[in-house]
Formats: structure tokens, C-alpha cells, sequence
């Protein structure tokens, strides 16, 4: 089950992959649901004033939807920093993806001390690979 977060994340980074508004199926295809279930979720996301959805020209953040969107980003770096570098999870994407949904502020916060997370975070974040970049560079040199 994917929450408004995450659809706001996955939002957000079509937007900057895009340049524009994001394609409702992209975002589907990211989130992996169907467009069905991603139409519904942007329409409760626009009702709820963090976002606006034009049919065939796509979805765009309100500056509220940003910035949850970006809170919802570094949440997720931090899981993925957390589970990479302190406990050396191998599937730490797979991992970060579960645990996402019910990981709030206040624990993101105390994970956050623990790591050595860069202060462009999450503007590091390669949504290609799905990982801070940062991080991939750790990966690809520790191989």
C-alpha cells in the first residue's frame, strides 16, 4: 500500500525528471499501481490543496505539496542512509520501501543523529537508481 507521502515523493521526483507536471501514468508506473489507483489518490491529494491536476497536461506540487513532498524524500534518504551504513542491509532500498510508510518524524529524527547524512540532502537523490547519490558512489566504490 503506498501512502499520500509517497505519492507526493514519487510525484515530486517526475516533476524534476519531467522539468513540468508529471504524467499521472509515470507516477502510477513509479509507485507501480495501476492509473486507476493513481487517479484516485491525486484526486484525494487535490482536494486536500497539495497539488493541482490538469487531465492530459499532468500533476503539479502546491508549495505545500513541496514541501511535504521534500519531508517525505529525506525521510526516506534517511532510512536508506540508516540501513545502508548502520546496520548493512544488503536490499536496503527493498527495506527503506517497507519501512517508509511507518517510520514518522520523531524516529526519522533520531535516525537522522546517527547517520552522517549531507546537508543537500534530499536534492542528492537519484530517482533513476532509486538511492541518495551520495550513497551510490559508497556502493559502487565499496564493489
Amino acid at each position: 500500500m503506498n501512502t499520500a507521502d509517497q505519492y507526493l515523493k514519487a510525484i515530486y521526483l517526475v516533476q524534476e525528471e519531467a522539468d513540468g507536471p508529471a504524467s499521472t501514468g509515470r507516477v502510477a508506473e513509479m509507485l507501480d499501481v495501476s492509473p486507476a489507483s493513481a487517479n484516485e489518490m491525486i484526486g484525494k491529494l487535490e482536494d486536500r490543496g497539495l497539488l493541482d491536476h490538469e487531465k492530459y497536461k499532468g500533476v503539479t506540487l502546491t508549495d505545500e505539496g513541496i514541501v511535504q513532498a521534500s519531508e517525505a524524500l529525506q525521510t526516506y534518504c534517511i532510512i536508506e542512509r540508516f540501513l545502508y551504513e548502520v546496520l548493512d542491509v544488503e536490499e536496503f532500498r527493498h527495506e527503506a520501501k517497507q519501512l517508509e510508510p511507518v517510520i514518522d518524524e520523531t524516529v526519522a529524527d533520531r535516525l537522522d543523529t546517527i547517520i552522517d547524512r549531507e546537508p543537500q540532502c534530499p536534492d542528492c537523490f537519484a530517482p533513476d537508481e532509486d538511492v541518495c547519490a551520495l550513497l551510490e558512489l559508497e556502493v559502487d566504490a565499496a564493489d
